[in-house]
């Protein structure tokens, strides 16, 4: 995992918002994959910080959050 990052790094790029999130907001995260990394920040502040990791890091987290 890289640390976190301007969010100015990630601009231009397609995010989306979990489908757990629901109408009221709450606490979500928003997704944003490229060709090598997968960025991910909080939705509430989406100029804050954005954390980067590998598509194969994110692809184990998300196998072993959905077991």
């Amino acid at each position: 995992m890289k640390n976190a990052e301007p969010s100015t790094v990630a601009s231009g790029l397609a995010w989306f918002k979990s489908s757990y999130s629901g109408a009221e907001g709450g606490q979500c995260v928003e997704v944003a994959a490229d060709t090598a990394v997968v960025h991910v920040r909080d939705s509430k502040a989406a100029a804050g910080p954005v954390v980067t990791v590998s598509r194969a890091a994110w692809a184990g987290f998300v196998g072993l959050a959905s077991s």
